[in-house]
């Protein structure tokens, strides 16, 4: 068997094992800290501890989903800084291996890694998502004010001093609501009026709904015709906006279908997008950081203590999360597209990377 075939067999196991270590620490360490989180929520209802543990079970999971690449960052440099520490590195480059060659390997592994955490994981972690805000929405006191859209349109419902009104539109354009109807109910659920518009300008909370027809406790006898009217709402477009399906709940395989319904509906699909490329951008942003921690071991060698190689990993994860927020950021509020927002960083790294690469592959 080819020297090359068997050390990547041993990278394999390493690396894997390492990932394992280091991905079931920090789903002990999200358990820990999100479960003080959930026993401070449920404080007022008698559930004792076994919900709160089961809400950071299905919490956690998307939270090691979206910290992967950091983790694959610490687990990159366990690796390499195993082969040097244990001088791993003179048997392997006595059998004609490069340095380039070593850190090849890991990263492909990380690249497999990565579709199979996109492609094979994030349905289970989506619907554990789904159930823990399903199962929390249950328990939160103010349900009085939603918002959603569904295949059937846009739903909001609203509590008034002395009604409740829910609120149905086929479509949002703009900060117009198209075929508006607000169905109000008194505190006991008896129907109270129906109002049908055209549509409804909704830029702020004092809603100009146009030809109106108003029908007294849903029926269709003794309409009211009325060309404009003020309807005071708990939401502007604005606030709307901010209160639709939460991206987390959703997988992969469900963005595109998400993103035609957003689109019939008139709401903007930036954030499917966002999340649609990131899935993309996924496996090549978890071979990026193993490239960057190994062209960094390899070319800072920290002698001494490990204190040197834990700053590294911590000052490079902080770095690099913020700079791979902001970059989301500069996407979804259109000061740059969509693509160039996602992919900037996973680029940005490679290049830094390929020019230390050169550097690295000559010692």
């Amino acid at each position: 068997m080819p020297l090359f075939s068997i050390l990547n067999r041993y990278f394999f196991k390493e690396f894997l094992h390492k990932i394992i270590v280091v991905t079931l620490s920090f789903f002990g360490l999200g358990i820990i800290l999100n479960l003080f989180e959930e026993i401070n929520f449920f404080k007022d209802f008698d559930v004792g501890v076994l919900l709160p543990l089961l809400m950071s079970l299905f919490k956690v999971p998307h939270l090691i989903y979206k910290l992967f690449p950091f983790i694959i960052l610490i687990s990159s440099i366990w690796l390499f800084l195993k082969f040097i520490r244990d001088d791993e590195m003179t048997a392997i480059k006595i059998g004609g291996i490069s340095n380039a060659k070593i850190i090849l390997s890991p990263c492909l592994i990380a690249f497999g890694v990565g579709v199979f955490f996109v492609l094979g994981l994030t349905p289970i972690t989506s619907t554990l998502a789904q159930k823990y805000f399903s199962l929390k929405g249950g328990y939160v006191k103010n349900n009085d004010f939603l918002a959603a859209i569904t295949v059937n349109g846009i739903w909001i419902k609203e509590k008034n001093q002395n009604n409740y009104s829910y609120i149905r539109s086929a479509t949002l354009t703009d900060s117009k609501l198209t075929e508006v109807s607000i169905y109000q109910f008194d505190l006991e659920n008896n129907p109270l009026l129906r109002i049908e518009a055209e549509e409804a300008d909704i830029k702020n909370k004092m809603w100009t709904l146009k030809n109106v027809k108003i029908y007294q406790k849903d029926e269709n006898i003794d309409v009211k015709k009325i060309n404009e009217m003020q309807y005071l709402s708990a939401y502007d477009i604005k606030s709307i906006k901010n209160l639709y399906s939460n991206l987390e709940t959703v997988s992969f395989w469900n963005l595109k279908k998400l993103s035609s319904v957003y689109q019939k509906r008139g709401y903007s699909t930036k954030e499917i997008e966002s999340k649609f490329h990131r899935a993309i951008a996924f496996p090549f942003f978890l071979l990026s950081m193993v490239f960057l921690a190994g062209v960094s071991i390899m070319g800072l060698r920290f002698r001494g203590k490990y204190v040197g190689y834990i700053f590294f990993a911590i000052v490079s994860s902080v770095i690099i999360y913020y700079f791979n927020d902001f970059s989301k950021a500069l996407g979804e509020t259109d000061k740059l597209p969509i693509q160039v927002a996602v992919w900037m960083p996973v680029l940005i790294i490679f290049v830094f990377s390929s020019i230390g690469l050169i550097h690295v592959n000559q010692k």
